[in-house]
Order: C-alpha cells, then sequence, then structure tokens
C-alpha cells in the first residue's frame, strides 16, 4: 500500500524468514560460520539460541541456501510440539521413508528409529549427508524426545557421524538439553543470538531499505533512537515497528519518519 509512495518495489519489514532481507551483523555472521563449519565438518549436533524474533529462523533458511541440496538431504521440522512417536515419523517422512503407518498405535518410537537408521545409511551409500534441523526446540516438552534425539546421534560410520542435527529455540533450550548430560556431551557447537546493538539496527534499517529498492534516508536520527528504545534490538520487534512508522507516513504524506510518527506506531501496535 506505501510502497510507492516511499519508492520502494516491496514491503522492506515484513516478519517473513526471506533470506535475501537477512542483515548479517557479527553474531549472525558467527552463528551462520558455526553452522556450516558443524556441517563441514561432520560434527554431530549444533545448538542455536537466542531470544523470540532475533533472527534464528532467517539464519537458518539462509544457511540452508547455502548448502548443496544434491550432497545433503534435509528434514526441517518447524513445529516440534509433537508425541513422540509423531515426532520420529515427520522426520522419517522429510527424509523419504515410504510406506509410513498413518495409525500411529500400529508402531513404535524403536520403529521409526530403524526407519530413520535406514534412510541415513542409505544417503551416505548415495554418497549424501543428512541434516535434522529442529525449530522452535524450546517447545518440546517431552523428555523422551530429546533422549531419541541423542539416540539418533549414535547413527556412525567408523569415523563420521551419519547425520548433523541443529536444535534451535530460546534460551530455555539450553536448560532442557543440560538436563541430558549424554546429550549435552554430543553438543560440539553452540552459540546464542543478542539483540541487534543500536549501530548496527541502523544498518540493519538501511540494509532492507535497500533490499526493498531506495537508499533513501527514510528514517531520521531521533526516529532511529526512539525505535531502538521501544524494540530493545530485537529485529522481528524493529520490523513491527518500522512496517507501521511508514503506513504512518503515508497516511499523513510525511517526507520522513519522525520520532513523534514512531510514537504513534508503538501505540498502535502496543509492542
Amino acid at each position: 500500500m506505501y510502497e510507492n509512495y516511499w519508492g520502494l518495489k516491496e514491503s522492506p519489514f515484513e516478519n517473513t524468514p526471506d533470506p535475501k532481507f537477512l542483515y548479517y551483523s557479527k553474531e549472525h555472521e558467527e552463528g551462520l560460520s558455526r553452522l556450516l563449519y558443524t556441517l563441514e565438518r561432520r560434527k554431530g549436533a549444533a545448538l542455536l539460541t537466542g531470544v523470540f524474533g532475533c533472527g534464528k529462523t532467517v539464519l537458518a533458511r539462509a544457511f540452508l541456501n547455502k548448502i548443496n541440496r544434491n550432497i545433503y538431504q534435509v528434514a526441517l521440522i518447524n513445529n516440534p510440539y509433537l508425541k513422540l512417536v509423531e515426532f520420529l515419523r515427520s522426520i522419517a517422512r522429510q527424509l523419504g521413508a515410504e510406506g509410513l503407518p498413518e495409525k500411529l498405535t500400529e508402531m513404535s518410537a524403536d520403529h521409526f528409529l530403524q526407519v530413520i537408521e535406514s534412510c541415513l545409511q542409505n544417503n551416505a551409500k548415495d554418497g549424501r549427508h543428512t541434516i535434522v534441523i529442529i525449530d522452535e526446540a524450546h517447545v518440546i516438552t517431552d523428555n523422551d524426545i530429546f533422549e531419541e534425539l541423542r539416540l539418533l546421534l549414535n547413527f556412525q560410520a567408523e569415523d563420521k557421524f551419519l547425520l548433523t542435527l541443529i536444535l534451535m529455540g530460546q534460551p530455555e533450550l539450553a536448560d532442557k538439553i543440560r538436563k541430558n548430560k549424554q546429550f549435552t556431551q554430543r553438543i560440539a557447537l553452540g552459540y546464542s543470538l543478542n539483540p541487534l546493538t543500536e549501530e548496527e539496527m541502523a544498518h540493519y534499517i538501511s540494509h532492507r531499505l535497500k533490499v526493498a529498492g531506495t537508499q533513501k534516508e527514510i528514517f531520521l536520527a531521533s526516529a532511529m533512537r526512539s525505535i531502538f528504545e521501544n524494540s530493545g534490538g530485537i529485529p522481528r520487534r524493529i520490523n513491527q515497528i518500522c512496517d507501521m512508522c511508514l503506513m504512518t507516513g503515508f497516511s499523513s504524506l510525511a517526507k520522513a519518519v519522525d520520532e513523534n510518527m514512531v510514537n504513534e506506531a508503538v501505540g498502535s501496535i502496543g509492542v
């Protein structure tokens, strides 16, 4: 609605995991580097944590865009709030297992572990490595799921793991994993994403505007300070505020976004 007014080709502040809008702060660069290192060295598992809206999911999408799908097969679980058998079946299905039962009462967790192991072995024979990514893993409430994930890491060749497991979630995920000491020992790398600094936030906003089609300084310095104060540097909140600011500025035919517009935007969306 407001794109033409501001000279944009598309909306710059949608809260969708579009990798082209990913701004590589130092922490995001480090997080991506660690994920790629875990994969390239065929490590067993990596842990990526961060507060809600800090960019974990979009970082995972950028990670997936950098890997060769002819070499790697991926199972991505976006909603792990499942019962154990449902959880394992979902992984097996994404790994291409066929003939899976619809009635879960007919099969046990052990059965699906065997199916997954068969998928891993077949991938290895074909020269492919398997990646299992669990997003929002902090919502897992069944401790047996963490134990089964640990057991997946027992599937190994003589010199390497048959899969790389990447767990992503909010900071409490690390506490849940620490309760399983054997699982903790399998985590090769861990990293926590923090909110953006005020300087990084300014670059973040400029980056997204540039990707969307303009290099104009739409947000005044006073607006930037207010956005940072109200967002805490969390990208998802920054997007919400900036999107509403552009809408507010369009409605009032403003030439730029100032502090008053930010306050109005914050009041309307309640962040």
